[in-house]
């Protein structure tokens, strides 16, 4: 594997360097050598945040965590990492597809599924056109974290979402 590793607010020290490659370095057996990992260590206040992100064909892999210790984030990300791989190994790999960026081992091997996705309930209701910004207060209304709307300047189904401080985001199909 290939390590791109950026530092935001922090100096990336050769031990914090050694000990990402050394803990992402053991999702390897997952990859083929050339594949890249790109990995962000960043620290806001008190919080020591790791992103990693790695691209294989037609998907993104990624991650990230944050604690109050930039080890404990490296340890944790890479945990996470390794389960979506072996509960996702099915939907990343096809078999009847070339492998792309995954190791032959990893494509061989059968994971048992920690967790089959269930859809345990269905639920219907009516979709209003309205702004953005009026979703944005209806979704707060309901106490949600996202909200299904008809965007009333552009006719088509958008979802707003509450994001991390307390900012608001739109999800919108590309034309």
């Amino acid at each position: 594997m290939k390590f791109i590793i950026v530092g935001r607010n922090i100096d990336i020290t050769p031990g914090l360097k050694a000990a990402v490659e050394e803990k992402i370095g053991k999702l390897e057996k997952y990859f083929n050598p050339d594949t890249e990992a790109h990995v962000t260590l960043s620290v806001e206040k008190e919080r020591q945040k790791i992103e990693v992100t790695i691209p294989v064909k037609g998907n993104i892999i990624r991650s990230e965590q944050v604690s109050n210790d930039m080890y404990v984030s490296i340890d944790l990300v890479e945990e996470i990492i390794e389960r979506q791989l072996k509960k996702y190994k099915t939907k990343i790999v096809d078999k009847q597809q070339a492998p792309g960026s995954f190791s032959k081992m990893y494509v061989e091997n059968d994971y048992m599924d920690e967790e089959e996705i269930k859809i345990v309930r269905t639920k219907k209701f009516d979709i209003k056109p309205m702004y953005p910004e009026d979703a944005c207060i209806q979704m707060e209304l309901l106490g949600h974290n996202f909200f299904v709307f008809i965007n009333a300047d552009t006719d088509q189904v958008n979802v707003v979402y509450k994001r991390k401080g307390d900012t608001y985001g739109l999800i919108e199909p590309e034309e």
